[in-house]
């Protein structure tokens, strides 16, 4: 157990690893959540994406202007100028032209990544950029450097999104209200979209490109599933984001693995497990949902059984006229009771005042529809059949319709009261 949980602990390079993924995971967790909301998550692998072509012009200016090779604050401020000018590209393409935004991301993003490939091929004796490091990271090589300017970030970022919260939630779930009090939503939009820049130009020289982009939308995706609450997603997101750092460390340690690999690779089965059980939004619940489902066209059979019945309804009779299985009987009326519909005595089954509303809803929609196929010409041995069928079309517009266009009648083609 000490050689497996507690020796990698006295690991430098485990240590600042673990400092600089979780810093990364906490302030991607949360801005993830927006992102994942306001339906982004393309943006990120736009960003990071495009800046390559950012890192290669900060080499440049570097060492052609200045004469020094290129140090973190330049290739953070060339990053930063990339993703800026493609989020600048993407707008101005999806607003003056018929392409929509997701197609223009795709354009833009392939486009700026291609012209920092060719810029980094032809000045290859300017420009020293591992591109397999850049596209995968070294989490487990990470510098000082790196963590003071992710940690930078990752203060300012935060301490953005908490002092106007309240603004990027209207702005994000309701932006028209947002608007129509006077909060400046594309503003605001654009603010977000500087954050997220800022978190991935920070983020990709330390995890490289797949895992930043992995660490902005899984986490928030996982938090996703568990809450309805923008802040408490939040938190989960920036929870989930650490555990992801710490187990997919742990994992790359025990399998000699590349660290970016197995970090994504444990935040990605922790989604699929959070998937698989979420209370409310997993699997399993879906699937209790669907097993438990009652259809409608049942329970208003049951009804109009009990009511055309006149007293307490046996069993026997309610399965010789509600065509369901066994089971789907009798997880109806439990279903019904629970409602408050029926109620359950020892020689069968009752309406309540609520069961009985609604049963002569049913059975009014019923003789409409048959006193209207029958102005159409419909055989009389198919009036009940089809009427049957229309029934459950119950809606109070086309109930008054029918009632309208036949003139507000009194009984149905059998002589029968309409309710």
């Amino acid at each position: 157990m000490y050689d497996l949980f507690i020796a990698p602990l006295a690991e430098t390079y485990f240590q600042k690893a673990l400092i600089g993924g979780s810093i990364v995971a906490v302030v991607a967790g949360v801005v993830g959540c927006l992102v994942v909301l306001k339906r982004m998550a393309f943006l990120g692998d736009a960003l990071s994406h495009a800046m390559i072509a950012g890192v290669a012009g900060g080499y440049l200016v570097m060492k052609l202007l200045f004469g020094a090779e290129a140090h973190a604050p330049g290739m953070l401020l060339g990053s930063l100028i990339a993703a800026i000018a493609t989020v600048a590209l993407i707008s101005f393409v999806s607003r003056i032209s018929r392409v929509k935004e997701d197609t223009a991301i795709g354009i833009m993003y392939t486009g700026i990544f291609a012209l920092g490939v060719v810029a980094v091929s032809i000045f290859r004796h300017y420009i020293h950029i591992d591109l397999m490091h850049f596209i995968m990271g070294d989490v487990l090589g990470v510098a000082d450097s790196d963590l003071w300017v992710s940690a930078f970030v990752a203060a300012f970022v935060l301490t953005l999104l908490i002092l106007f919260f309240r603004h990027f939630q209207l702005a994000t779930f309701d932006p028209v209200m947002a608007a129509s009090i006077g909060l400046p939503v594309l503003l605001i939009d654009y603010v977000l979209t500087t954050c997220v820049s800022l978190v991935v130009v920070s983020a990709v020289s330390m995890v490289g490109v797949i895992l930043v982009v992995g660490l902005l939308i899984t986490p928030a995706a996982t938090a996703y599933l568990l809450s309805d609450r923008l802040d408490r997603m939040m938190w989960l997101a920036a929870l989930f984001g650490v555990t992801s750092v710490v187990g997919g460390l742990y994992l790359c340690v025990w399998l000699d693995s590349a660290g970016g690999g197995a970090i994504m690779l444990f935040c990605t089965l922790q989604f699929l497990v959070v998937l698989a059980v979420a209370p409310k939004y997993g699997l399993l619940a879906r699937w209790r949902r669907m097993r438990n489902l009652v259809p409608q066209q049942v329970i208003e059979d049951i009804l109009t059984t009990i009511l055309r019945h006149g007293k307490t309804t046996p069993m026997e009779v309610i399965r010789q006229y509600v065509e369901s299985g066994g089971k789907g009987i009798k997880k109806a009326l439990l279903r019904m009771i629970q409602d408050g519909l029926i109620t359950s005595t020892a020689g069968g089954y009752d309406l309540t005042a609520d069961g009985e509303k609604e049963a002569n809803k049913v059975l009014r929609a019923h003789r409409l529809w048959e006193a209207y196929l029958d102005t159409i010409g419909t055989p009389e041995e198919q009036l009940h059949p089809t009427a049957h069928h229309l029934e459950h079309i119950s809606d109070t517009n086309t109930v008054d319709y029918l009632d309208e266009k036949l003139g507000h009648l009194d009984h149905d083609p059998h002589g029968q009261p309409i309710p």
